[in-house]
């Protein structure tokens, strides 16, 4: 047979083999294509086109939703945490509440002084002012004037610290006021630099003048991290006075709430009192020393090597005053809080007595006392707030006993702790801490067995740390 025949009859034959296994591949395509468009054809209404994704795409979103509240649910550090203050960029380095109680001004490291309108506090949402402070410094405290439209910002730059008065222009009255417009930015009514050398600001407190011929101004202490302290009128910022501690440091300071007297923590274990004196036409005369509070002592179980540091292991870590002003509160490295009568015959040199000692009853796991940070009384006097590190420790002022404890009511260390000085629109009573969210803590009337003076709506309390 001739050779190139037979190649060419093998050729034809392996093109037709190739030809068959191709058109065969190809039905079998066919027929498993029409199946897959068929089969969901024979599940669905033929009147409606099928909708194999809707539910598919409502357990997708249902899970999120779920998750998310679950999310809400973990982020509560403890039962009584009612809610969150978020939007913050940074640190809270402070905050206060206005008189009212119904706005909370928050000191922010991202540059950002916030006021917050607190119309319910269990509000999923809340408005609030933004403040920038001027470039290359951050706010490190804020603290109300007269009123919730003018607020004082201590903030820190590389010379030293500021204090900047903010106030709000009043609107024009006209038939265009009848309609809602954006209320003006406050604008800076006073400011003063470099207050403090460049030491920075620890505390800023602020006071209304209400004891004997005050004429019920706001009263503002800018404590630095030396030994002075500045007194400050809030409207005008006019410097009221100075009081040197002469302490190696200063801890912190206050003003009791009619406004009267001046109080500090220093280095060592005594507390330093000021009488603010003022003048029959309202202004302050003077200030000057009246009293120092003296009891707290060195631990005898101090591992401290050297016997010499007794005012260190004994100093004052935090103190407050009793909302009538008669009565102050400190806390100590010696382990014990204790309670004062400061309504005394000073000019007759009559001491402050001591009317109560409690130990702290907050400790590690080996068992050593832990101190405390901070220290906020209840607006009725009978519940006090105390807190180390991102523990929060509510303690009732008649026994000193426990109420109630948070072990981190913030993801980090709590930063500040504050009272509203009234009621939260919310009838209960509520608290407020910050770190970089701030909390609001829900107090019920009788906290675990201290009865409140009130019956309804106590008071709340505001606290900060990085979370606000």
């Amino acid at each position: 047979m001739d050779p190139v025949l037979a190649v060419a009859a093998l050729s034809v034959v392996l093109g037709a083999v190739i030809a068959f296994v191709s058109f065969k591949s190809y039905l079998l395509k066919q027929r498993s294509e029409v199946q897959t468009i068929a089969k969901p054809e024979l599940h669905s209404d033929p009147k409606k086109p099928p909708k194999p994704s809707q539910p598919i795409s409502r357990k997708s979103h249902s899970k999120p939703h779920s998750h998310a509240s679950d999310k809400d649910q973990n982020k509560r550090h403890h039962p009584l945490d009612l809610n969150t203050l978020k939007g913050h960029g940074d640190s809270v380095t402070g905050l206060c509440f206005s008189s009212d109680g119904r706005n909370l001004a928050t000191a922010c490291s991202d540059g950002v002084v916030r006021v917050y309108k607190l119309d319910d506090a269990s509000s999923k949402s809340f408005k609030f002012l933004r403040i920038n402070v001027p470039a290359g410094g951050h706010p490190i405290a804020v603290s109300f004037s007269d009123d919730a439209s003018s607020i004082v910002v201590a903030s820190q730059n590389l010379t030293g610290c500021s204090l900047y008065m903010y106030g709000e222009e009043k609107p024009k009255t006209s038939n265009e006021s009848k309609q809602q417009t954006k209320l003006p930015l406050p604008q800076v009514k006073w400011e003063h630099h470099k207050i403090h050398e460049k030491q920075a600001i620890l505390t800023l407190t602020g006071s209304t003048a209400s004891y004997g011929t005050a004429d019920g101004s706001t009263i503002i202490a800018s404590c630095s991290e030396g030994t002075d302290i500045i007194l400050w009128h809030g409207r005008t910022g006019k410097v009221l006075g100075h009081v040197d501690t002469n302490q190696l440091k200063n801890t912190m300071a206050t003003i009791s709430p009619n406004g009267r007297f001046l109080a500090a923590a220093a280095f060592t274990a005594d507390v330093k009192v000021w009488e603010i004196v003022y003048s029959k036409d309202g202004s302050v005369k003077e200030v000057s020393k009246v009293m120092q509070l003296k009891g707290h002592k060195a631990c005898e179980s101090t591992h401290s090597p050297k016997a010499n540091l007794l005012s260190f292991n004994s100093a004052v870590t935090w103190l407050c005053f009793s909302p009538n002003s008669e009565q102050m509160i400190t806390a100590s490295k010696d382990g014990s809080i204790r309670i004062w009568n400061i309504n005394v015959r000073y000019h007759l040199d009559e001491d402050p007595k001591t009317l109560k000692v409690f130990p702290i009853p907050l400790h590690d796991s080996s068992g050593s006392t832990l101190n405390y940070d901070r220290l906020s009384l209840s607006p009725d006097g009978k519940i006090l707030a105390t807190t180390h590190g991102s523990t929060l420790q509510w303690l009732c002022m008649e026994t000193g006993k426990v109420l109630d404890t948070a072990e981190k009511a913030h993801d980090g260390d709590i930063t500040w702790i504050s009272w509203s000085p009234k009621t939260i629109p919310l009838d209960r009573n509520d608290f407020v801490l910050s770190n970089k969210v701030m909390n609001i803590i829900e107090l019920s009337t009788s906290i675990k067995g201290c009865k409140s003076g009130r019956t309804k709506s106590p008071s709340d309390i505001s606290k900060g740390s990085h979370q606000v």
